[in-house]
């Protein structure tokens, strides 16, 4: 583990936020709703079946080259194959897209004692937040609405640079903006190919969280990399307390 540690990093949704059971249903219903309002004509099922297919695809392209996708591009895709021709720029598209990360913001909640542990740090180190988002107007207000955007003195969301974790150009960015060498900063992150495999890519030290699944609650949407559980060989933490404990033996090195 890094020695003289003077930052740490954070991803956000099932670290240090979770989200309602319900989030993605209604997230889906939202969508539905605005595009029918919109006055399209669409059977629910068959189209919110091409919604997640398209979403996997593009979340899918997005690995080759790291580049950020985003919402718009899954709806019109899905449309567009529902026999539909629409602006992806367009008013339909950008209410649609709104409408759908409204359930997202509304049913965020706090890990207990996230906001206390990172005042706690900032004591000590520089706190900074890597988040991939691909609606980042929605990240920003979900940071807002939680009171977590007053603790981190830089965030990066991949939605406003253009990639996404794991690629490194944007734990690059994340270090440069707290002013740290990358082995001088930890990230704690709970998806092993973003977060793990992109720590290490960067030359930063990855602490694994497993808060969410260690307690069996509902991972916010997305499209997890779940296959290597056991076999991270990183320090795991599954509390605040655990990272206090982490934190204070690096001093003692």
């Amino acid at each position: 583990m890094a020695k003289n540690v003077k930052a740490v990093g954070f991803d956000l949704f099932n670290t240090l936020i979770t989200l309602d059971s319900t989030a993605l249903v209604e997230a889906e219903n939202r969508l539905m709703a605005s595009l029918h309002a919109g006055g399209l004509t669409l059977e629910e099922d068959f189209f919110l079946g091409l919604h997640r297919k398209w979403a996997r695809r593009f979340l899918d392209d997005t690995r080759k080259d790291g580049r950020e996708t985003h919402n718009r591009f899954w709806i019109v895709a899905a449309l567009e194959e529902a026999g539909h021709e629409v602006d992806p720029e367009g008013p339909l598209i950008g209410a649609a897209v709104e409408a759908y990360f409204s359930s997202f913001i509304e049913r965020c909640r706090l890990i207990p004692g996230t906001i206390e542990m990172l005042r706690g740090l900032s004591a000590e180190y520089r706190v900074g937040l890597l988040s991939n988002f691909t609606h980042a107007p929605a990240a920003r207000e979900i940071l807002s609405n939680t009171g977590l955007a007053a603790c981190f003195d830089t965030v990066v969301i991949s939605g406003e640079i253009g990639y996404r974790k794991p690629h490194r150009m944007v734990f690059d960015r994340l270090v440069m903006d707290l002013g740290v060498c990358n082995n001088e900063m930890i990230y704690v992150g709970d998806d092993p190919e973003p977060d793990i495999t992109g720590a290490r890519g960067a030359g930063i030290r990855p602490v694994w969280t497993t808060y969410v699944l260690d307690r069996g609650m509902p991972y916010a949407p997305g499209y997890m990399s779940r296959d290597c559980e056991e076999d991270l060989q990183v320090p795991r933490i599954s509390d605040w307390d655990d990272l206090k404990k982490l934190l204070d033996s690096l001093k003692m090195h």
